[in-house]
């Protein structure tokens, strides 16, 4: 295992796809920003802190339990990002590479999960 989260690949990511989330939003209009855009935000940052904060934990079984909580947050943040599109506050293009980038993490989230499963 690595001697700190922010070794960790899917962290990373993680971090990237936050990074992708705020650049996107940046552009929505300003009466979204207690709306639309503080929802994608808010569930984009949860994926890589709940990465963090279960890689802090003592046991394997709450780190686990922190990756499904960052799944749920992805997934969240993949309907946000839909309806973004539905509503007209982004195109298809802008939300492509993000959604790409949710796959990648959620991808590196279930093999994780899978590993220390394994382990237990």
């Amino acid at each position: 295992m690595s001697q700190n989260y922010r070794e960790l690949r899917v962290w990373s990511e993680g971090i990237t796809l936050v990074e992708m989330c705020y650049r996107l939003t940046k552009a929505f209009p300003k009466e979204e920003i207690y709306g639309m855009t503080s929802q994608i935000r808010r569930a984009a940052v949860s994926v890589p802190a709940n990465i963090a904060e279960g890689y802090g934990r003592e046991n394997r079984g709450e780190y686990i339990q922190f990756l499904k909580i960052a799944q749920g947050s992805l997934k969240e943040l993949e309907t946000h990002l839909i309806i973004s599109e539905r509503v007209q506050l982004a195109t298809p293009q802008t939300i492509a590479p993000i959604m790409t980038q949710c796959e990648t993490v959620g991808k590196m989230l279930r093999s994780l999960i899978r590993t220390l499963q394994q382990k237990q």
